[in-house]
């Protein structure tokens, strides 16, 4: 899947016509997160973890130009999770659980977990989830803001494809640039925020680099 994912991100990223990446799954689960055997023959499930990076599909994910969506259902777990979160709108089914368990296992949620979670729902509700690796459902989830958008399981598939339309609408610049700011408002300062803001809505693509 890991493979799959990689050559499916690159290919929306090498092609300047593609408006948007719907990440949909198969079966039951979005995804029920790493499989450990995975890390075959390794030293260690640690140094497993080092080799898997150099087939990363989360920093590449993040760097599109093009708004993503992550149709949620099922367990969506450890990695999946992560992965999920790092998409702009996060739709889940109502029969979702969602949670980042590596506690739990002797690891740390290190695609991301720490980090996405915490600028999502802030670090007072982040700290008991990762630290207790417990599970939450749908509507949990959606109270805190790691998901985005909730419904019914028959009606997934059919609401992230409507989200995916209306995105496909914006206009290419437009919406990479929104990315931009929405990202950076994670971590720049206001003053600083607001600076990008205004630099990038005055910026004509004939202008150069922004």
């Amino acid at each position: 899947m890991r493979d799959g994912l990689i050559e499916a991100i690159a290919a929306i990223r090498d092609n300047p016509d593609a408006r948007c990446l719907l990440l949909q799954a198969e079966g039951r689960n979005f995804s029920a997160g790493a499989d450990l055997t995975e890390f075959g023959s390794a030293a260690s499930i640690f140094e497993g973890r080092r080799i898997r990076w150099d087939r990363d599909p989360w920093l590449p994910l993040l760097g599109l130009s093009v708004p993503t969506i992550a149709a949620i259902k099922g367990h969506t777990i450890g990695s999946g999770l992560e992965m999920a979160m790092l998409c702009d709108l996060r739709i889940a089914a109502t029969d979702a659980v969602l949670g980042l368990p590596e506690a739990k296992l002797g690891m740390l949620p290190a695609a991301g977990g720490t980090q996405s979670l915490t600028r999502l729902v802030g670090s007072g509700s982040a700290s008991p989830i990762i630290l207790t690796g417990r599970n939450l459902d749908a509507s949990e989830a959606l109270e805190l803001g790691i998901i985005t958008e909730v419904t019914e399981p028959g009606e997934l598939d059919r609401t992230a494809e409507r989200r995916a339309e209306e995105l496909v609408g914006l206009d290419p610049d437009v919406a990479m640039k929104l990315r931009r700011c929405l990202a950076a408002s994670k971590d720049l300062p206001l003053h600083f925020g607001l600076e990008l803001e205004r630099r990038l809505a005055t910026h004509r693509k004939g202008d150069g680099p922004i």
